[in-house]
Formats: structure tokens, sequence, C-alpha cells
């Protein structure tokens, strides 16, 4: 079956029998790391009163992590949701392992959803029901929120759009798609790019490691901040089409030139066989071989919130 997107050196999804011999084959001969389906993640109470007021343009922006790849991104007035899984289960089964750092109903006023794929771990239609701002989306998506009455606009890669004052623009990463009756790859993947008067984030997306970071940080110099996934990496001759490991998502930053790497998509749901709580202690192991400064290094816990700005 032709794919209608690709990714940018051509790949596309896992065939049926690697899939097979991962989620099935393997399991049964006992070839897979065995771990708990649970470990202690630090969370915060966030401070809601902080969060009501978004910073006003040229004072940076708040991004607060919500849990896996959900952040609240506040900047230039407005509030923006990114990938946004507020509820205590995906499918049903995967419970989350650590709440999440804003209950819906202690938003604030939200201007717009940006929705990376349409993996259920990151396109959750209860939470963006729940939430009502319009969606901002890669190619294809419009039918999944068919009845929804949320607004939709769908990008292709490079292209962009303006959010009140801030400009979204989405960019490449290297995944796939599929989602319940839809078939592989009918809909664009991809991350973030969201610049506003006095701050330029990246939000990646689900990603593999990839050649396209150089890139994004071509087109797009001056990442203050760069909000990159450490978790669902094993076993790596599966997961490594797909995801990135810690070691992976340095390179990735280094790659991006940003200034500060903020860690996410680990410790909220047990998706792949490493421990919940391994990914930051790789990611710290990899920070301190590389010597690079500590203060550009945010591990955050889930409901903190970090202000950064230009320069």
């Amino acid at each position: 079956m032709a794919l209608r997107f690709k990714n940018l050196d051509g790949s596309g999804p896992h065939g049926f029998d690697t899939v097979f011999k991962w989620a099935v084959g393997d399991k049964l001969r006992g070839l897979r790391r065995k771990s708990p389906s649970r470990a202690p993640v630090p969370r915060v109470e966030p401070d809601l009163a902080a969060l009501a007021t978004p910073p006003a343009p040229g004072q940076g922006a708040r991004l607060t992590w919500l849990g896996h790849a959900s952040w609240l991104v506040q900047l230039d007035g407005i509030s923006l949701l990114i990938d946004p899984v507020l509820r205590d289960a995906i499918n049903v089964v995967i419970r989350r392992n650590v709440p999440t750092g804003v209950p819906t109903e202690k938003l604030p006023p939200i201007t717009a959803s940006l929705v990376s794929h349409n993996h259920y771990d990151h396109l959750d239609l209860p939470s963006l029901k729940d939430v009502g701002a319009p969606i901002v989306t890669g190619l294809g998506q419009m039918p999944v929120f068919k009845g929804s009455r949320l607004g939709c606009t769908e990008l292709d890669w490079w292209g962009s759009t303006k959010v009140g004052p801030v400009t979204v623009h989405y960019v490449p990463s290297q995944h796939w798609s599929r989602r319940a009756l839809a078939g592989p790859n009918e809909m664009l993947w991809g991350g973030f790019v969201i610049e506003g008067s006095s701050a330029r984030l990246y939000h990646s997306g689900d990603t593999a490691y990839f050649e396209g970071f150089k890139e994004i940080g071509r087109r797009h110099p001056g990442i203050d901040a760069a909000m990159l996934p450490i978790g669902a990496y094993d076993p790596a001759w599966f997961m490594s089409k797909q995801h990135m490991n810690p070691e992976e998502a340095v390179q990735a930053f280094e790659d991006l030139g940003a200034s500060r790497f903020l860690a996410m998509h680990w410790g909220t749901f047990k998706l792949t066989d490493e421990p919940l709580d391994e990914p930051p202690q790789r990611l710290d192991a990899e920070w301190s071989r590389r010597h690079w400064p500590r203060e550009k290094l945010h591990v955050l816990a889930v409901g903190q919130s970090l202000h950064v700005q230009q320069g």
C-alpha cells in the first residue's frame, strides 16, 4: 500500500511482522527486558495564581510540564497546550503513573491546542474536547475532529500560522502515524517551533534521532528552550526508528543549537521496556560526560514551571 506521508529519509512505519515480533514473539520467548509498571516520579503542586496570568509581550515564556509530552506554554499574553493528555488513562488500559500537572478544570483559558501527531498518547480527543480550544496540527488530521466542534488548522512541514500574536511553525520529525481505522501514515507527524516577541520554543513531538534537527536549528536559529523526549526507547532494535534515547536527545539538542534542554516523554505512561525512572539517570550521565553547563539542563517535576527568555 502506498503511504501518503514518509519521513525525510523516505522511511515509513514498521511492518506488521516487525511489530508482531516485538509485541508478541519476543515477549513469549522472554527476550524483552522486564521492569516495574510504576515508579516514583517527582510532582509538585502548580502555582495556579501565577498560571492565571500569562507573561506579557517582552516578558519571555513560562513552560509548565503536565506529564509525558503535554505542556502548558504561556507567552505574549496567551496560553497554549501542546499534546494535552490530561485524563487518568490512554486506551483505557494504560494508566498514568503520576497525576497530570494541572487538571483540566484548573487550566487558564487556552487560545489553541497544538497536536504533534495522531497517536493516542499525544492526541487525546476527550482532553481536547474538555479544553475546547481550536487545534493546530499536521496535514490529514481533520477527520479526527469531525463532529467535535473544534476548529482545526492543518499545516505541512515548514508551514506556519498565527495564534494571536504568536507564530506557530510545524516542523518535521522522524516518526509515523496510525489511528483507529485510518491506515498507516495517512496523517502527518511533526513538531512545533513557537515564536513570540521574546522567546523561541521548540517541541519535538515524537521522534527518533535524525538529521532534521540540524535543519530545524538552521531555519529557526536561537531556540531558547527545546522540549525533547528522553523515554520509550527499549528495546532499541524496535524503538530507535521512532523514539530517541537520552543520549540521542542530547545530540539532538546540540544539533538544534538551543539554549536550554527540557526533558519530556518519560515517567508518565509505561509504554516500553525500560524502567520509568531510568531516562533522567541516563540523561544526567550523558550531560556529565560532555561536561556541559548544568544550568542548561532542566528535568522538571510534573506540575513545575520554568521561565525562559531570549538571551
